[in-house]
């Protein structure tokens, strides 16, 4: 005989009992996984005004349409970040205090959107200039996986910053199943940054990245060993790239002491554990990885078409 319903909720309550490690019964309210996918979808609607709306924004609206986005965005956005503090309170930071902290913490966010927006132009403008299959800025905008994802990242970095628990992952984590692309909200990136695909590329929490950095799909920027677990957390686990690097496909670069100087190349699925100088070309040929030295500054930078 079919079990009932009843029956059903039973095991499933013996369970609950059984394997208690996957709970979260009694505790502290969590952020909402849904409320912060709608709050990042409606932060992209503030940095890129027009883009991420189903109808046309004028001008003559735009005060008030943009007023009345940012009191809901910063009602909603306070909520999830009281929860946040509430599950994990900062040092220093007592119960009774939680909710004027989220209050601060939501407002010096929110003040931070136009130097973001500086940032996401340069990336924008990275994008536009090294892809020649774009028609336009305003295509890379809307239909660019890449453009969503590095600006969530740049905006949950900065709650990240603040000490915010698990609303800067789950802004980061929506944008990757969005875009294919793992951006930590930890690393730190620099300006005019582009991902060409951007499908299966991985960046690490420690990652640094410098600025005007270009990489294609699939590269990883990952620990050496994560064999330590949890003894790790606070260290360098990821590499730093200089400026005007260029990572090709399938690359992987790994180790926190991993450091590729600037205007550097990296060839397509090279495996690097180990530093290499500012200038240098890391490339596969006839099956051996060679690091060729220093290459002329004045001499054009490689680039090769995917």
């Amino acid at each position: 005989m079919d079990a009932t319903v009843t029956q059903l909720a039973d095991r499933l309550l013996a369970s609950y009992a059984a394997v208690g490690g996957i709970n979260h019964v009694d505790g502290p309210n969590l952020p909402s996984k849904s409320a912060i996918a709608a709050i990042s979808n409606d932060l992209l609607r503030l940095v890129f005004p027009g883009f991420f709306d189903d109808r046309p924004l004028v001008s003559s609206e735009l005060k008030v349409e943009t007023t009345l986005l940012l009191a809901s965005v910063n009602d909603r956005l306070e909520d999830e970040i009281r929860k946040s503090l509430e599950y994990a309170p900062p040092s220093g930071v007592a119960r009774s205090q939680v909710g004027r902290a989220a209050h601060q913490n939501t407002l010096d966010f929110l003040a931070k959107l136009p130097c973001l927006r500086e940032l996401l132009q340069t990336d924008a403008d990275a994008a536009f200039r090294g892809d020649p299959a774009a028609l336009s800025k305003e295509e890379v905008i809307v239909a660019y996986p890449f453009m969503e994802a590095i600006a969530v990242q740049r905006m949950a970095h900065e709650l990240y910053l603040q000490g915010i628990a698990l609303i800067p992952r789950i802004m980061t984590e929506w944008a990757h199943s969005r875009s294919g692309m793992d951006l930590h909200p930890g690393a730190t990136i620099g300006s005019h940054f582009f991902v060409d695909h951007c499908t299966g590329t991985v960046v690490g929490e420690t990652a640094v990245i410098g600025s005007h950095v270009k990489m294609y799909q699939g590269v990883g920027l990952v620990a050496r060993s994560l064999a330590g677990g949890q003894s790790l957390k606070g260290t360098r686990r990821h590499p730093t790239l200089g400026d005007h690097v260029t990572i090709y496909a399938g690359a992987t670069i790994v180790g926190g002491e991993t450091v590729i100087g600037e205007h550097s190349t990296i060839g397509g699925n090279v495996f690097l554990m180990h530093s290499v100088p500012p200038h240098s070309l890391v490339l596969y040929e006839d099956g051996r990885m060679l690091v060729k030295g220093k290459r002329d500054r004045n001499a054009p930078e490689l680039d090769f078409q995917i």
